[in-house]
């Protein structure tokens, strides 16, 4: 494939104007991009010489004639914009969630391969370099068999950040759609692509958040929170989704003989005392990475017993995209992979519909909190 590919954007806030400059950074052509309403989306154009900008996602399909559309919009305006995409031929990179149900996300990930078209799911601190580096080691065989995961993280969000979608279940809002979909990405990256079992609580203790106009780019809602939240003519909207959850799973690995215990345990609302971190444990030794997604830096533990930090290999290093911010890197590597994979150049294995589709049923399922046993009669 010669010619230089094209990609379309859906969403104009720091997803969609991250998901633009990844695309670019590894030579596709953003020939559009599409939100809701005219004058943001106009000036977003504007600012980031995007030459065509609209409201419209059917025409801006047509107009465009794009090879690859970019999905970066709240997981509840997935659906229709994806199908309606994969009907018209493209290929399809989603940020998480891929929609705001398992059942939605499973007939999408259907229609993906019944019209043959190239998907990628970006769950993607997968790529932060400790956890490759994680990654490189358990299969070294260096902590032995793995046994257990734990991932523990407390974000100590603020009740009061304005009413939108990351209060709404419907609009793909909730602690689960938003970190947890992460979170098992990392663990099955280094542990093992087949999850066997699932169960967890979530638990919903924000309950309401004030309702403020002009909110538009998910970064910057924090600078939106009113001055005075006792004012009488201040409105509230209803949260109705988790704000914290407890998960547990067990994840087949090629190197152990039982499965890996991993947990899941994230406070969106809650204070860290200590470090939010990531732990690999094995039958000989343990890794351990500071950070909520694996920031770093990575300590390991084996059989001198004590910790010890590990320099990133330097094939980690020269591999990352040269770009700041976790999340902005992050885009690029999957972007990368996703457009050599296009072009039918040979690529490591990186994630699409399949799993996106997955986690959504995942979280159908957890979201249900029935795991409970009733012992209040027994004496």
């Amino acid at each position: 494939m010669d010619r230089k590919l094209k990609v379309l954007i859906s969403g104009t806030g720091f997803a969609g104007q991250g998901h633009a400059d990844a695309f670019r950074a590894v030579g596709v052509k953003v020939v559009g991009i599409v939100g809701r309403t005219a004058s943001v989306v106009s000036k977003v154009a504007t600012k980031m010489a995007i030459p065509y900008s609209g409201t419209d996602w059917q025409r801006a399909l047509k107009d465009c004639q794009p090879d690859i559309v970019s999905i970066a919009t709240p997981g509840g305006a997935h659906y229709e914009t994806i199908k309606q995409a994969i009907e018209f031929g493209c290929h399809v990179f989603s940020d998480k969630p891929l929609t705001d149900t398992g059942k939605s996300a499973l007939e999408l990930y259907k229609l993906a391969q019944k019209k043959n078209v190239k998907t990628a799911y970006a769950s993607s601190f997968r790529y932060m370099p400790h956890i490759m580096h994680a990654k490189q080691l358990v299969a070294s065989g260096i902590i032995g068999e793995p046994t257990e995961v734990e991932c523990i993280s407390h974000f100590n969000l603020e009740r009061d950040i304005p009413f939108g979608w990351s209060h709404r279940k419907e609009d793909g809002g909730g602690r689960l759609n938003n970190n947890f979909t992460h979170m098992i990405s990392i663990a099955t990256s280094v542990i093992g692509e087949n999850i066997l079992s699932i169960m967890g609580e979530v638990r919903d203790d924000l309950g309401k958040a004030p309702i403020v106009e002009g909110v538009h780019n998910f970064k910057t809602r924090r600078e939106f929170i009113p001055e005075d939240l006792n004012d009488p003519s201040l409105k509230w909207g209803e949260s109705n989704v988790e704000w914290s959850y407890t998960v547990m799973a067990q994840v087949e690995s090629p190197i152990a003989t039982k499965p890996v215990s991993v947990l899941f345990k994230h406070g969106g609302l809650n204070p860290r005392f200590n470090e939010d971190h990531i732990v690999f444990y094995g039958t000989k030794g343990a890794i351990y990475i500071k950070g909520h997604y694996g920031m770093g830096p990575l300590y390991i533990w084996d059989e001198s017993k004590t910790w010890k930090e590990l320099p990133l290999p330097q094939d980690i290093v020269d591999d990352q995209p040269k770009v700041d911010g976790d999340t902005e890197r992050n885009w690029q590597y999957l972007t990368r992979e996703f457009v050599k994979d296009i072009k039918g150049e040979k690529v490591a294995y990186y994630q699409s519909f399949k799993e996106g589709s997955l986690y959504q049923q995942l979280i159908d399922l957890i979201r249900k909190n029935d795991s409970w046993t009733d012992v209040s009669h027994l004496q």
